[in-house]
């Protein structure tokens, strides 16, 4: 009788809740067991709501909030970035030193600026000291002019020397690699830079400036500094097509060559086109020289530069090392009709 009355007044109770106007949620109330204890705590909205719509709710609130924009940090703050790479901004605001629209810098890096004693110095004319009363100047491959162009790239410690000297002639000295090699090897060890001119069979003129002297190794050497070089005199642009085969065409040869006029000091000086071809950066192949060739620049299998013990054979590929164009008008194989080594700051 006792257990009877009591579960009554548990029923009357509830009753009594009931009609407060709250109505519980049956299908979200978890299934009472004999004896469980009805929680005193009135249910909370999100009680009434389903648990995977309860879920998606705070997910949402979870993702505005997680995307409001965090203030930027400072400069001092900044996380380091990668030197050798830059992430793509859809904006179009590039970095032309990053490499996207350019030439890649690296971002540390700050370029010199100019001296202002070189700017401010005007550089004597050179003087090239070695050849003889006796030698024609035809046999000449070395001109002022071109060694004006050529003193342009060289690094500025020897771009203020007025005075280059010749160190070997093929000429002078005689077809011999070894006699090359033994005519440079006074300066080996010095501060001191070198150009190297050649002459193919067509009467071309290029070659290469040395950071070392030439001397038999049997690995590469040389440094950053070195680069290829060709020279072309520029021809004079032909007559028009109206007066070719006319009455008044003028009395000019159609030529690819402009004949060397001496000055007053008997020195040509012809117009010429010099191009120059500095260190890529690819691979470090300045310079091999063995027993039988002489070379600069290589990659690939094949050679810048490249002169054999005889000095009456080169070849000229396109190089890795300094990425350039065959240097002879021949193609890639030439004859050698001269050579001459210059030095420059002994």
């Amino acid at each position: 009788m006792s257990s009877y009355a009591s579960t009554s007044s548990r029923k009357q109770h509830s009753n009594h809740h009931n009609t407060s106007g709250i109505s519980p949620d049956l299908d979200s109330s978890p299934a009472s067991s004999p004896g469980a204890i009805t929680p005193t705590e009135p249910p909370t909205p999100s009680s009434y709501l389903p648990s995977s719509v309860s879920n998606l709710l705070w997910g949402g609130l979870l993702r505005r909030f997680s995307s409001e924009p965090s203030p930027s940090p400072s400069a001092h703050s900044s996380p380091p970035v990668l030197r050798h790479a830059k992430t793509y901004q859809q904006s179009g605001n590039h970095d032309n030193n990053m490499g996207l629209d350019g030439v890649y810098t690296p971002p540390n890096y700050q370029r010199k600026p100019p001296s202002p004693v070189l700017d401010s110095l005007q550089l004597e004319p050179l003087t090239l000291n070695g050849f003889g009363h006796a030698t024609r100047t035809e046999s000449r491959l070395l001109t002022p002019a071109i060694a004006e162009e050529i003193r342009n790239l060289v690094p500025a410690r020897l771009s203020i020397v007025d005075q280059w000297n010749l160190v070997y002639s093929l000429d002078r000295d005689g077809a011999s690699l070894a006699t090359l090699y033994d005519r440079c090897d006074k300066y080996r060890g010095k501060r001191v830079g070198f150009v190297l001119c050649v002459r193919d069979s067509e009467g071309g003129i290029f070659g290469a400036y040395l950071s070392d002297a030439p001397h038999i190794s049997p690995k590469y050497f040389g440094t950053g500094e070195c680069f290829l070089w060709r020279a072309s005199v520029m021809a004079p642009l032909p007559p028009p097509p109206s007066l070719i085969d006319s009455d008044f065409t003028p009395d000019v040869a159609r030529s690819s060559t402009i004949p060397a006029q001496p000055n007053a000091a008997g020195i040509s000086q012809p117009s010429i086109r010099f191009k120059a071809f500095p260190y890529s950066g690819v691979n470090e192949y300045y310079m091999l020289c063995e027993q039988h060739f002489l070379s600069a620049g290589a990659g690939d299998g094949k050679f810048g530069l490249w002169l054999d013990d005889g000095l009456e054979r080169g070849v000229s590929s396109i190089s890795q090392t300094f990425g350039n164009e065959p240097l002879s008008d021949e193609g890639e194989k030439f004859g050698v009709l001269g050579v001459e080594v210059w030095v420059i700051g002994a």
